[in-house]
């Protein structure tokens, strides 16, 4: 089954679709990190007293805490870009990723053994090599979190996320660039590309595939 028939069984538009998947990085939490963007709340009193100011926005910490780190974010002599957030989860869902070049299956990886996979040339620490030259050492990361979900948010579940580890060329997904530092999520059929690969990588799950 080519990569076109796989897509076509999530039947969604990419552009609208990514409008309401991403979700920004912030700093400041317990061991570094990272989560959706906080508003601080308005500051209480008299409108006689001049309010006070709001802490500047946080940024994506790249800092040094994460299971994908041994200690102080390296591995294997490589100092990692990236660190998992506290809400890393291994999923329960048995993911898998159809690699597909032009109409032709090449691969099929299972990514549900750990909860979170590193792409990248720098086959040192890459989880998943993508060897083609625009696509950048450490370039993106497949991360399961443990979130809201529901139309309440009130219950938990953990769910595939992709995000772009400020790559030079790019991730895409359903063929629309994402932004960098800001996690994605996907969803069963969704395509994922890197830099200008002509790989497809076509998230799915066992159930989904047979």
């Amino acid at each position: 089954m080519g990569a076109g028939a796989l897509v076509a069984a999530a039947g969604r538009g990419a552009d609208a679709d990514l409008r309401g998947r991403g979700s920004d990085w912030a700093a400041g939490r317990s061991g570094g990190g990272f989560g959706p963007d906080a508003v601080a709340p308005s500051e209480a009193g008299s409108s006689s007293t001049a309010s006070k100011p709001q802490p500047p926005k946080e940024t994506p910490n790249f800092g040094t805490s994460g299971a994908l780190a041994a200690e102080k974010n390296t591995f294997r002599g490589v100092l990692l870009k990236y660190s998992e957030p506290p809400e890393a989860r291994k999923p329960s869902m048995h993911y898998r990723l159809y690699v597909f070049k032009g109409s032709d299956q090449v691969d099929m990886l299972p990514v549900f053994r750990q909860s979170a996979y590193l792409f990248g040339r720098e086959r040192l620490v890459a989880d998943i090599p993508t060897d083609h030259p625009s696509c950048s050492k450490q370039h993106a990361v497949l991360q399961y979190r443990h979130v809201l979900a529901g139309e309440d948010r009130t219950a938990r579940t953990v769910k595939p996320y992709i995000i772009d580890l400020e790559s030079g060329n790019g991730t895409f997904l359903n063929g629309v660039k994402i932004d960098s530092s800001r996690y994605y999520e996907l969803k069963v059929g969704d395509t994922v590309k890197f830099g200008f690969s002509s790989r497809d990588y076509v998230l799915m799950t066992e159930e989904s595939a047979d």
